[in-house]
């Protein structure tokens, strides 16, 4: 009986909305349901293993050992530094909102939990689902109809979360934001809602509740990559010319030639104007340009990607790490050469600013915005720093605190563009590249020259 109950399940959560008058979910879960985990609970009853299943997942723990930077460390979300609001330690109330878990209030939270685990935010068919501080549902949900009207995932329940990232739509990725919820085909060829109708996980395919490809920045050393080649062959042209670059150059160089084509994303967030009383300005689209409590950002919109040799693994700022605070300091970047036998061109969007470091010890400072002496409280970065260093298991683990010398430092985060992927009709042409305004910089890509010139000259 059990295993004809889960095979019921599982069919009515294969299937696409609508596609029952009634969810069969209807007759295995009954109500009152007064918090996210007595969901939870009742979906545990026929589901215990997908729940231990996604309990091992980078969704769950935030975190995965790693190689980065020829070290073996336990890297994620809940300890990589960012340059958007820089750290999830000390901060989780606010970040947690975006865990796939209830109550990561702070880093005591049980990962062991299993009624944490939020089913809900992934398999929510009624689009009422939100989430609150800390990952709890927000109180005006109806906890039971939710549940009942479970089902397969569709770009709305992922992009409740990575459309907005960074703290709001398109700020973080450039290439996913809520303009991607329903595409058309010029937006996107693959999640085109009145064409292939793409969801996420149609590319992102994985079992046991893992998620093929993952995010550079939290994920520098991962190995479980998604290409577009696990779709498409590499002799993909009619062209052989064409074929021949797919050798060197990676499918979305070529094809995904701008990004943030709807709505703006974030290129640069400068902390050190923080603090100060003048206006907070808006722009022709309607984003602020500066906020007292978060500094100065710069937008973009149909933005021409930067482009570097990836080779599937990158280089990362690690917190404790020193750094120069006469130079830009690469959080994330793509590692690869011309010659190394493995790398790609591929795009990036490179969001770039302006964070908090430690004068004294040379490290960048994991800052508390939230909360109690929180910067957006108290706008005393003193206070800010010592309760953000002091705690996080980084500097911990290195017996750093707070010196009380402060200044402010660039740093750049490289984000690898993947998804508003255009028509063929509007790749780039050869002229992109190989012209005298040609949009790749060949010397900072290993050239002396472009290719195709020297090859003339021979």
């Amino acid at each position: 009986m059990r295993t004809l109950l889960i095979t019921t399940l599982l069919t009515g959560l294969m299937l696409p909305v609508g596609a029952h008058a009634e969810n069969p979910h209807k007759e295995f879960i009954s109500g009152p349901i007064n918090s996210g985990s007595e969901a939870t609970a009742q979906c545990i009853e026929c589901h215990e293993e997908h729940t231990e299943a996604f309990m091992k997942t980078s969704h769950w723990t935030w975190a995965k050992e790693q190689t980065v930077n020829g070290k073996t460390v336990k890297l994620g979300k809940k300890n990589a530094i960012n340059n958007y609001c820089v750290s999830v330690s000390s901060n989780e109330p606010r970040c947690t909102k975006c865990h796939a878990g209830y109550g990561y209030e702070d880093a005591k939270f049980d990962f062991q939990d299993a009624t944490k685990v939020d089913c809900l935010v992934c398999h929510d068919t009624t689009g009422t689902y939100k989430k609150d501080l800390s990952g709890y549902a927000f109180k005006s949900v109806d906890l039971v109809r939710v549940s009942q009207n479970v089902g397969a995932p569709v770009r709305d329940n992922c992009g409740s979360c990575h459309f907005f990232g960074g703290g709001g739509d398109g700020v973080k990725h450039g290439d996913m934001d809520s303009s991607m919820a329903y595409p058309d085909k010029a937006l996107d060829v693959h999640m085109d809602a009145d064409g292939m109708d793409f969801q996420c996980q149609d590319c992102h395919k994985g079992e046991s509740h893992t998620i093929k490809g993952q995010a550079m920045s939290v994920s520098p050393g991962a190995t479980d990559h998604l290409e577009c080649t696990s779709c498409h062959e590499n002799d993909v042209h009619k062209n052989a010319k064409l074929n021949r670059h797919t050798e060197k150059v990676a499918c979305q160089t070529c094809h995904i030639p701008e990004f943030a084509k709807v709505e703006p994303t974030k290129m640069w967030w400068d902390w050190s104007e923080a603090g100060q009383d003048r206006e907070e300005t808006k722009n022709q689209w309607g984003r602020k340009d500066y906020m007292k409590k978060k500094g100065s950002f710069v937008w973009g919109q149909k933005v021409q990607p930067e482009y570097a040799w990836y080779n599937g693994t990158a280089d990362a700022y690690l917190f404790g790490d020193k750094m120069d605070p006469a130079k830009v300091t690469p959080l994330s970047k793509p590692a690869g050469t011309k010659d190394d036998g493995e790398s790609k061109i591929y795009p990036f969007k490179v969001h770039r600013g302006k964070q908090l470091y430690d004068a004294k010890h040379m490290v960048f400072v994991p800052t508390k915005v939230f909360g109690k002496d929180g910067y957006w409280k108290t706008f005393d970065w003193d206070k800010s720093a010592t309760a953000g260093m002091n705690t996080h298991p980084s500097m911990q683990a290195k017996g750093l605190t707070y010196s009380g010398q402060k200044g402010f430092a660039e740093t750049e985060m490289w984000w690898r563009i993947n998804h508003m992927v255009s028509p063929k009709t509007e790749a780039l042409k050869c002229s992109a590249c190989h012209s005298k305004k040609g949009r790749l910089d060949w010397e900072a890509l290993g050239y002396d020259q472009d290719p195709m010139k020297a090859k003339k000259k021979k």
